[in-house]
């Protein structure tokens, strides 16, 4: 059975904003406040739809000129396909400058070792710090969202990271009336999450309001899958599937999209963004609780990497 999907009311008052209007005014007047507050800001840009969300709105943000900042991807080397050809034309179409932080480039240098389950995840670390201070980036834009996870919650928009890029929730600052605090010391930098008052439905239906183009994996499709830890995983050159794991094809879609080792597909048949909507609507679980395996290594498992200096 097909939910109906159901669209807020306007109000009589002609002036009133929607709330997708409102959410995107508030994402462009961070975009906007970062670029008079900052010198050096950059976009984390993976490819997966809510960091093409962020572009959208930058671009929105500075039309008709161009974004005053480039993209930075922390590459794992074990990234699907479709998103690194979405990521490419992209930059390519948009005229933007692309910085890549390479995971695979660690390893061979044996900075970094790989892990026995085979994801990559949790070693962007150490490339993506590495990136900010070699760029002398001073504000790293993330597609973080408050109800995607609990450590993510406690998350202001404006995030100070240390001269380790470590994040401190004790050091979290108020953000009355939407002014935001950029002050930093030397060292120091700031994570911005312009989409920190998203939920996922607000981010499917801004998509098909504004007609955003994003990577076919996002829609179901027939896919090659095995079952790991009640998700459907992707085989690959990073480990899977293991002895007893049989490949099969069905139709799927992701609903978030990361590292190929632990990011699961469900059983789908929204293969349009009305369909998507509909199906999102109904669901009790957040998108990285479904579909995230490095999510569910512990209860503070996000916590945990945020104060090393993940995303």
């Amino acid at each position: 059975m097909t939910t109906a999907v159901t669209v807020p009311e306007e109000t009589d008052n002609p002036f009133a904003l929607s709330h997708l209007d409102a959410l995107e005014s508030e994402a462009v007047h961070i975009f906007r406040e970062v670029a008079g507050e900052f010198e050096r800001p950059v976009i984390l840009f993976s490819g997966g739809k809510d960091s093409i969300l962020m572009l959208h709105l930058a671009l929105k943000a500075f039309a008709p000129a161009p974004v005053p900042f480039g993209l930075l991807h922390v590459d794992t080397g074990h990234n699907f396909p479709e998103v690194l050809e979405y990521r490419d034309r992209a930059v390519a179409s948009n005229g933007l400058r692309l910085h890549v932080a390479s995971v695979q480039e660690y390893i061979d240098a044996g900075t970094l070792r790989e892990r026995p389950d085979g994801t990559r995840n949790p070693l962007q670390t150490v490339p993506l710090l590495e990136a900010i201070s070699a760029g002398r980036f001073d504000a790293v834009f993330g597609g973080g969202r408050r109800d995607e996870e609990k450590a993510r919650a406690k998350e202001r928009v404006f995030s100070l990271r240390d001269e380790f890029g470590g994040w401190d929730p004790r050091r979290q600052r108020p953000e009355l009336w939407q002014l935001y605090n950029g002050r930093h010391a030397p060292g120091e930098h700031v994570r911005v999450f312009p989409l920190s008052n998203w939920t996922e439905l607000d981010v499917w239906q801004y998509i098909a309001r504004e007609k955003i183009e994003l990577p076919a994996i996002y829609y179901a499709h027939e896919r090659e899958v095995f079952s790991r830890s009640g998700m459907w995983l992707a085989p690959g050159e990073w480990g899977g599937p293991k002895d007893g794991e049989r490949v099969e094809r069905r139709q799927v879609r992701y609903r978030t999209v990361g590292d190929m080792s632990c990011t699961g597909a469900v059983d789908s048949d929204a293969d349009t963004v009305e369909k998507v909507i509909a199906e999102i609507a109904v669901s009790r679980l957040t998108e990285r609780g479904a579909t995230r395996a490095d999510d569910k290594l512990s209860e503070a498992a996000m916590e945990d990497r945020k104060r090393e200096g993940y995303f």
